[in-house]
């Protein structure tokens, strides 16, 4: 598995070049919590990948970008 700091950086300075995330308080609390804490441990290998994940019961936690 690639560092995922790594990646969940890339993914951050993807979105802004985009021009998705602009408010440098949300780019500095996603700096600081990382998505991989909030999804099931069968999933923390996209935890970088900008899509809605499953978490359970029916549920998903939303995509970065929204």
């Amino acid at each position: 598995m690639k560092n995922s700091g790594d990646e969940w950086e890339k993914l951050i300075q993807g979105l802004v070049q985009q021009g998705i995330l602009r408010s440098e308080k949300i780019i500095k609390a996603m700096k600081c919590v990382r998505r991989e804490w909030f999804v099931p441990d069968n999933m923390k290998n996209y935890a970088t990948v900008d899509t809605p994940l499953p978490i359970g019961f029916g549920q998903t936690v939303s995509a970065p970008h929204g």
